[in-house]
């Protein structure tokens, strides 16, 4: 199907001079006089190569099917994440990239909301929120009464949020995986 450049979306794949790339970032950049354009970065599927595209907003661009299925994170097997596919049970090796940023918060048995074009994960959502237990931070001080004095707690898949001075080791926390925020204890 084809599309308008201004319609597009980050995380979309798209079909570009014969290839297959996920749009990474998407900006309209208007400066004045001059024309607008859309500065796109784009991700080669196969040699994982990084593009910068300028795009005028009304070419037209074609989009590629992407089926999405839920999927359960199982195991890390050295650079690869093994994903098994909660229907029949595949298991199927992806990169680390494929999950961004969020990936810090990943843990075994994460059930991910991922894309697949023929065969093949392309993108992977975790859910908004995680709960995660707390394994480093440092006490709590007595009698500290300011608000808004965080301190850094190291999570169980190695991930660091700012928290409350109550939460203590060993403590469940609930993170939304996309910000990065402690959110409240889990219940």
């Amino acid at each position: 199907m084809s599309v308008k450049v201004s319609e597009l979306k980050r995380g979309q794949v798209i079909e570009y001079e014969g290839l297959r790339y996920t749009i990474k970032d998407l900006q309209h950049v208007a400066k004045g006089n001059w024309r607008s354009y859309y500065q796109v970065k784009l991700k080669d599927f196969k040699t994982g190569r990084i593009i910068d595209q300028r795009m005028a907003p009304d070419d037209r661009i074609e989009t590629v099917f992407v089926q999405t299925k839920p999927f359960e994170y199982l195991y890390r097997d050295g650079d690869d994440y093994i994903m098994a596919d909660v229907d029949t049970y595949d298991q199927i090796p992806v990169s680390g990239d494929i999950f961004g940023d969020a990936l810090q918060f990943l843990k075994e048995n994460t059930r991910c909301v991922c894309s697949v074009i023929d065969g093949v994960i392309v993108s992977g959502d975790l859910p908004n929120t995680v709960d995660l237990q707390v394994t480093d931070t440092p006490p709590g001080i007595k009698g500290a009464t300011a608000t808004n004095q965080n301190k850094e707690a190291m999570l169980e898949t190695g991930a660091k949020v700012k928290v409350p001075p109550f939460i203590e080791v060993g403590e469940i926390i609930r993170v939304d995986t996309r910000t990065g925020e402690y959110l409240e204890r889990a219940k």
